[in-house]
């Protein structure tokens, strides 16, 4: 039997300045079935952003050193890049006080990894 080949993996980029914290959020991606990029700032997400076509869904911290924050990070990649899907992370904003663009969903820290990985899941299967 002839093998197919691989499916293309879908792209999260994640952007969390706490090494740790970005560690396990790769592996979540990576175990929901997905190509992680990270990116310690959302200047680095920018930059990344800027020079992939292939990223479909960004995984973004709140809280990070910078000239952006998540916030503001989400609502660039909702100007520039609009098809992006948007998830926001905080261990300190609590949900009402989060500016979320069109489609964006808030997770607080600790997330529940089970309600993330479907949330990434459906976000996959409405492209």
């Amino acid at each position: 039997m002839a093998q197919s080949a691989p499916i293309k993996r879908q792209v999260v980029l994640v952007v969390e300045d706490e090494p740790l914290q970005r560690m396990m959020a790769v592996d979540l991606v990576e175990d929901a079935g997905f190509e992680a990029l990270e990116a310690a700032d959302a200047d680095e997400a920018v930059r990344i952003l800027e020079s992939r076509s292939d990223i479909r869904i960004v995984v973004s911290d709140i809280d990070m050193p910078g000239s952006m924050d998540g916030m503001m990070l989400a609502s660039a990649v909702r100007d520039r890049w609009p098809p992006i899907e948007i998830i926001l992370v905080s261990g300190h904003v609590r949900e009402k006080e989060v500016e979320l663009p069109d489609r964006g969903v808030f997770f607080s820290k600790p997330y529940d990894t089970g309600r993330m990985v479907r949330t990434l899941q459906n976000f996959a299967t409405h492209h």
